[in-house]
This record gives structure tokens, sequence and C-alpha cells, in this order.
């Protein structure tokens, strides 16, 4: 049977309550949720934790942290991804910047046995859409750039390249994401390659990686 929007969407605003919780360092009862769920809805606690793990699959394309114990599973109706994605704009209050579509068109073409060479398009069309963003502080910046001394906080080892300016080259990532409530300051921000700046959104050890980070780097604090 399908799923209605009214339970993808009581399935979103369950699965955002209890990542808030988590982030926020208090305890909840996963199993208790899935099961007002199962009150509210004629389907069992499985199949709501199930779906949580697609929520939590959207939450990985977009880079974002997911629950702990609710690992990313895809296998879902292609068509309830982007509504999945959507939903969870809607509820956090952001601008929806679709991504699952192309993202899952693109997982699909990878697994075909020959991908013949596509013509392209010479003149894409543009797409002017509106997105959330935060406003950066361009001293927090410099500064964890500069406090680097051109290493990557991650690997360890030196910048990839230099600028035409003479600057080495390493991006600023936010160990608790602005979108997810973390401070813009020198105390939740590392100074990483681009290779790792990507695994520290979609890599599958990411969380790993974090709870290095506050080992390893005595002037971070966990949010």
């Amino acid at each position: 049977m399908e799923w209605s929007r009214e339970e993808l969407s009581a399935s979103v605003i369950a699965y955002i309550e209890m990542r808030d919780l988590e982030l926020q360092g208090k305890k909840f009862t996963k199993k208790r949720v899935y099961e007002r769920l199962s009150e509210q809805f004629a389907r069992s606690p499985k199949a709501f934790e199930y779906r949580m793990q697609n929520i939590s699959y959207v939450y990985s394309v977009l880079g974002r942290q997911w629950i702990s114990g609710l690992k990313p599973a895809k296998n879902v109706g292609a068509n309830v991804l982007p509504i999945i994605e959507e939903l969870i704009s809607q509820h956090e209050g952001s601008a929806p910047v679709p991504l699952i579509e192309f993202e899952e068109k693109v997982s699909k073409l990878r697994r075909e046995a020959r991908l013949p060479t596509p013509q392209g398009n010479a003149t894409p069309s543009k797409q002017i859409k509106e997105s959330t963003s935060f406003s950066r502080d361009p001293k927090v910046v410099a500064w964890v750039l500069k406090n680097s001394n051109g290493i990557c906080e991650s690997c360890n080892e030196p910048a990839p390249f230099t600028k035409p300016d003479g600057d080495f080259y390493l991006e600023v990532h936010h160990l608790r994401r602005l979108a997810d409530g973390g401070s813009d300051t020198v105390t939740n921000a590392v100074a990483v390659c681009p290779n790792c700046h990507r695994r520290l959104h979609y890599g599958n050890d990411r969380n790993t990686v974090l709870s290095t980070f506050y080992r390893t780097v005595s002037r971070l604090v966990k949010e």
C-alpha cells in the first residue's frame, strides 16, 4: 500500500524531532516514536522504522547528519524520495534545493552495464531557485585557515594547490552544520582539503572522522 503524504509528513516531523534531540544530547526512545506513529496510522512500527532509514538516506544525499542507529536505506519508490526531501525543507523552514531526483538518476545510470558517451548540452538551461544561506563571519574563516598553516586538519597533508594570489587552498567546514544549529565560531570549524571536506559530508565513516577531530584538535568544542 502506497504511503500517503500525511504519513510521510508525520514521519519526517518525528524524524526531525528525534534528530534535534540527538543533536542536543538528549535521550529519546526510537521504538516509542514508531509505536506512536503506528497507532496513528495503519502500519507496523517496523514499517516506520524503515521509513526513518529512508529519511536518513535523504539526509545523507544532502550531506547532512542523520540519526545514529538509523543507517540510510535507499530502497524505496523513486517518487517517494523527492517528497521526503520536500517535506524536510518544509518542516525545517528552509527553501528547497532539489537534489535527490538528480542523484538518483546518476546512481541508476552508473550501474548500467554499458553507458554510451552522452552528447550532453552545449547550452544548458538555467534554473533560478531560492535557497537558504547563512551569514558567515569572514574573520572566523580567515582565522581557521591561517591557524592551519596550510595543513589539512583531517589528513595532515599540505593544501593541494596554491591560488593565483599565493594563498594555499583549503576549505572551512563546520563540524556541526549551520543548518543543524551549529555556531559560526573557531571552536566549531576546521580547515580541510577538498577530499576530506567531501568525506565529512558524504563519507560512510564521517561520524568516526568527526569524533577524531574532537580528540586531536584541542580548540574544538562539541556542540
